[in-house]
């Protein structure tokens, strides 16, 4: 039996980016990827407006919470995507890092938040292609 992919979304608040790509992830990985997400400097909670952005494709993010970036978080993931979180983000040998430029929702409005929800959609639909494969 092979190992189970383990992927960590990690940006600054965890309330935006970061939860709408681990959503994703999980809508289009089914069960055949393991994921988390974490922030540097975690928000209270969700970003409303990318939780409204995901709901139009039927995806529910308002139950999740915000949570600290742990070092147990990076080591435990084959695969760790920052998306803005600079510095914070330990680095460990032998883990793969994607770094993903993208706008931060944060104080954004929904028409603003859909264009970056849709390119986070393109690079998890990218991933999935990838790591299922592999």
């Amino acid at each position: 039996m092979t190992r189970t992919p383990e992927v960590l979304f990690v940006c600054v608040h965890n309330a935006g980016r970061s939860q709408m790509a681990a959503a994703l992830l999980r809508h289009y990985a089914l069960g055949r990827i393991a994921v988390r997400s974490a922030g540097s400097a975690p928000a209270g909670t969700v970003n409303p407006v990318a939780a409204r952005a995901l709901a139009e494709w039927g995806l529910d993010i308002t139950g999740e919470v915000p949570s600290k970036l742990s070092t147990e978080d990076v080591e435990d993931s084959d695969v760790v995507i920052t998306m803005g979180c600079g510095d914070a983000c330990p680095v460990f040998p032998g883990k793969r890092y994607l770094d993903w430029q993208l706008d931060d929702p944060a104080g954004r409005d929904l028409e603003t938040v859909r264009p970056i929800r849709d390119e986070i959609d393109r690079r998890v639909r990218a991933l999935v292609g990838e790591l299922l494969d592999a």
